[in-house]
């Protein structure tokens, strides 16, 4: 319980009455004794009703919250929480409402002011925005009571547990579902290319036609109908994605809101239901992260729930990635041959461990590795050079990126595709790249 800003006001008010009466005797000025016996009965009064008041103010009843708030919550989305308040005054009461938000949870309207009405249950509420992932506890809730003569109010903390979980943002994912799957890709910047007509699954022999190719042709249909029989094929929709992704050191790179983790992780899911909507099975596996995770490949739209529960809560770490070891684990689980996404930040120290891991990989899976791009870096080597210093990070920016360049054409050059994105264009550049080697049979 702490005083108000009116008993503070009365406090003061009475202060000043009796510095003026004592500095009027010091200077010898005639004071009337009933000024003081005035000024020392209102300070008696005052003292009586404060005590009578904060009496009244122990002896009132806590009101009841209930806190209604989503189950789950999408990264970097705002999001309203609601406060019902039950009470049983007899007379309407303003109070004030502080609900304790966990760390990690940005808030806005708060402090809130309510009027409690009796026999009544208010609302409120307040908006929160998630800026990290993860499970996060909701303990207290805080209340604020005015003193029925507004001398005091009372701070009383109430036990109002609840939780909920931040998911990636997957408002994004689940907006697809409202279209038709090609004009949502168009939307987001994913551009389709056309299909070629040969992919690698057979489909049925026909006759042959103009604008075949020879290797379509079937000779031993042929030899039996006298007359040339091609084979039909259709883009393959029995595929296997397998996701590796970096929670190393790598990662924890930031250039907007959001780590490049998190952008890798929007990624991710954001081809997962790409592809599971093109009837293809999504795995997915962990490098560098605490706890490793292995997502065996699955087909099916709910398999997107699984991924979003399996990978909502993690996060990068500061260990180096080991990409032998990573490797090594994802052939041993990993027996059909795939299309495997290594999803990281290249580095130039990473050179000779991740060629010797990806050349074995390479050999059982079709391999592609994504790299992040640290904008900061390419800002750098555009801005303008004026002193010591600038030409310093000038230098150094370019020798890093220069560097990185080499590890990329490395990569290359040994037959390992590298697809180069800056964080927020990782996702539309990934469904592209899928769909250019779907539909061209390659995936």
């Amino acid at each position: 319980m702490k005083p108000s800003r009116l008993m503070l006001i009365w406090l003061l008010v009475l202060l000043a009455c009796g510095i003026a009466l004592g500095a009027a005797r010091a200077l010898e000025y005639e004071v009337s004794p009933s000024l003081s016996a005035i000024s020392w009965g209102l300070l008696l009064a005052l003292l009586i009703l404060a005590l009578l008041d904060a009496v009244r103010l122990k002896r009132l009843p806590t009101p009841r919250v209930k806190r209604q708030m989503p189950g789950s919550l999408a990264l970097g989305r705002w999001s309203e929480v609601q406060l019902s308040v039950e009470h049983d005054f007899s007379q309407p009461l303003a109070a004030q409402l502080f609900d304790h938000v966990p760390p990690g949870l940005s808030i806005e309207h708060l402090p809130l002011s309510v009027e409690l009405q009796p026999g009544q249950l208010s609302h409120v509420s307040y908006r929160l925005r998630p800026l990290k992932r993860g499970h996060f506890t909701f303990v207290h809730c805080e209340v604020s009571l005015p003193s029925p003569f507004g001398l005091w109010s009372d701070r009383r903390l109430l036990a109002v547990p609840d939780s909920t979980r931040v998911y990636p943002d997957f408002a994004r994912v689940y907006g697809g579902q409202l279209q038709a799957v090609d004009n949502w890709l168009s939307q987001i910047g994913v551009r389709q290319k056309q299909r070629r007509g040969l992919g690698l699954e057979f489909h049925q022999l026909r006759e042959f036609r103009e604008g075949d190719s020879l290797r379509q042709i079937d000779w031993k249909a042929t030899a039996r109908q006298s007359t040339p029989i091609a084979r039909e094929y259709q883009d393959e929709r029995d595929q296997q994605i397998v996701f590796m992704l970096d929670c190393g050191r790598h990662m924890r790179s930031q250039d907007d809101e959001l780590a490049h983790f998190d952008h890798a992780l929007n990624a991710c899911l954001l081809l997962s239901y790409v592809a599971l909507r093109q009837g293809d099975a999504v795995g997915l596996s962990t490098l560098a992260s605490e706890r490793a995770l292995y997502l065996a490949p699955v087909k099916g739209a709910a398999h997107l729930n699984a991924l979003l529960n399996s990978v909502y809560n993690l996060d990068s770490t500061s260990r180096p990635p080991d990409y032998e070891t990573a490797v090594t684990h994802l052939l041993a689980r990993q027996k059909r041959r795939s299309l495997v996404i290594l999803v990281t930040n290249l580095r130039d120290e990473d050179d000779e461990a991740l060629l010797a891991a990806v050349k074995r990989l390479n050999n059982s899976h079709r391999v592609l590795i994504a790299s992040l791009r640290e904008e900061i870096l390419y800002s750098l080597r555009h801005k303008p050079v004026q002193t010591l210093s600038d030409a310093l990070v000038y230098c150094s920016a370019v020798d890093y990126l220069n560097a990185r360049g080499a590890v990329h054409e490395r990569l290359s050059t040994n037959g390992v595709q590298v697809l180069d994105a800056r964080p927020g264009e990782l996702g539309s550049q990934l469904v592209s790249h899928y769909l250019s080697l779907k539909r061209s049979g390659s995936a």
